[in-house]
């Protein structure tokens, strides 16, 4: 007499794994997301006379399958207005906005959170 034994389901057919993926992806777009908006955000309330052509230039790049840069295009006085440029040294200097190292913060600390939220969006197709 012969035992026969049937696994069935996400887990073992291949969907939990890709929900799990795309889980990973859309965390990691939510958050680069999140943190171009704050830093957008925090520009428009800090810059004192915008011109609007720095803030164009901030966009979100995936550099790998698991990381996404926010960053400034390297605009050459980006560093100047976050305040770690060679000519912000100088005394009296102007500090900067610190709008980057503010907006690493605020990932840093709701990155887990939005991971989360996506996390639970792709439940139902991970059998959860």
């Amino acid at each position: 007499m012969g035992v026969e034994i049937t696994f069935s389901g996400p887990l073992f057919d291949g969907r939990a794994e890709r929900a799990m993926q795309a889980a990973s992806d859309d965390a990691r777009e939510d958050i680069a997301e999140f943190g171009e908006e704050h830093a957008l955000a925090l520009m428009g309330g800090y810059f004192r006379n915008p011109t609007g052509y720095y803030e164009s230039q901030v966009q979100t790049t995936r550099v790998s399958a698991d990381v996404s840069l926010v960053h400034d295009d390297g605009v050459v006085y980006g560093p100047w207005l976050e305040g770690v440029g060679t000519r912000n040294r100088a005394r009296p200097g102007f500090p900067g906005y610190r709008h980057w190292r503010t907006t690493k913060q605020l990932v840093e600390a709701r990155g887990p959170e939005i991971a989360e939220r996506a996390v639970r969006r792709h439940l139902p197709e991970m059998g959860g």
